[in-house]
């Protein structure tokens, strides 16, 4: 008989109710418990000759990633780097974050290049430094905004609670996206807003591309890890 610890990014019932079926499968399992007071989460099985590599990818696919805790045992190598080749591979979570991703990328847009066309039609003499600046602080201020009334509108959240929420979401994860739009823009324009030039206009697809991929590795790796949405 075998004691197995998994470290897991589970955090409530509703969790165990999907990984449990998984363990009910295994009939190497005998025996499991959780532990969703520790710190990692824990999922403890109990059992003889576990394929913990197989075990690991069936946990992966209800949603939620293992991997074994080590208390000084020896580990076979490829039982630790199955989670760490797996960890990448849900789409469920590719998809969310992508969703995540999707909709602050809608309100830095809104509120960033709403700045820069504000700025060089009206104070051509700001200089470019202060226009990304006041770009990136608009462009968070429009994604606040708008996350605030998607949390009010679809989860039902008070005003507050919506605002308070939106507001804490990761600031990292939006000033990136800030910085790749537009530093790709300034690669393209030169930074000169250009209203009549088809140049200005079709740089703006590549920035657009690029404020979304940038981020979305680190909104998929705080999801899939804590749990967590940045947006």
């Amino acid at each position: 008989m075998e004691t197995i610890e998994l470290k897991t990014n589970m955090h409530c019932e509703k969790c165990i109710n999907k990984v449990e079926p998984v363990l009910k499968m295994d009939n190497n399992v005998t025996n499991w418990r959780f532990d969703m007071k520790h710190s990692d989460k824990l999922i403890i099985v109990d059992g003889d000759n576990i394929d913990v590599d197989n075990l690991i990818n069936q946990i992966d696919k209800v949603g939620y990633t293992a991997e074994v805790r080590n208390k000084g045992e020896k580990i076979p190598v490829k039982t630790l780097i199955v989670p760490k080749i797996s960890f990448w591979k849900s789409a469920k979570n590719w998809k969310r974050a992508s969703f995540n991703t999707f909709n602050c990328l809608i309100g830095c847009t809104i509120g960033d290049f709403g700045m820069i066309i504000f700025l060089q039609a009206y104070f051509l003499g700001t200089s470019m430094a202060m226009q990304m600046i006041l770009a990136i602080i608009a462009g968070l201020l429009t994604s606040i905004m708008l996350e605030t009334i998607i949390l009010r509108k679809k989860e039902r959240f008070e005003w507050i609670t919506a605002l308070k929420t939106a507001f804490s979401m990761s600031f990292i994860s939006m000033i990136g996206m800030e910085l790749a739009m537009n530093f790709t823009d300034f690669m393209f324009t030169g930074g000169k807003a250009n209203f009549e030039s088809l140049t200005y206009w079709i740089a703006f697809i590549p920035a657009v591309v690029m404020g979304f991929l940038f981020p979305l590795p680190y909104n998929y790796y705080k999801l899939q890890k804590h749990g967590k949405s940045c947006h």
